[in-house]
């Protein structure tokens, strides 16, 4: 991938998506490498639970992050995915009479 060709917007994008598909791989990679060890332990005539000592769990969690919705625009850091109640900076932005559409990502 040629990232000289790519926008500062889309670099930052770029930047947000990263951690969240590392860990999303990192999850599936999990769950892979725990299926193979559940089937190497079986065809051997074992469960991977007498091997560890304790319950493993089946279900993975897929958590994954929300992107950012909104960004105040003289500091970076002040994010908001749009969902839940308002941070006190959207608050504010829209108190002094500003709109939520200047604010969007």
């Amino acid at each position: 991938m040629d990232l000289s060709s790519l926008s500062l917007i889309e670099l930052r994008d770029l930047q947000q998506q990263i951690p969240a598909e590392l860990k999303r791989r990192e999850i599936v990679e999990k769950a892979n490498v725990l299926s193979e060890m559940r089937a190497l332990a079986k065809a051997r005539g074992f469960s991977i639970e007498d091997f560890l000592g304790k319950e493993v769990k089946d279900k993975v969690s897929t958590g994954v992050k929300v992107r950012v919705k909104y960004r105040h625009p003289q500091n970076a850091e002040l994010e908001w995915t749009g969902r839940g109640r308002k941070p006190k900076w959207v608050e504010a932005w829209l108190a002094a009479g500003s709109s939520l559409d200047a604010l969007l990502v």
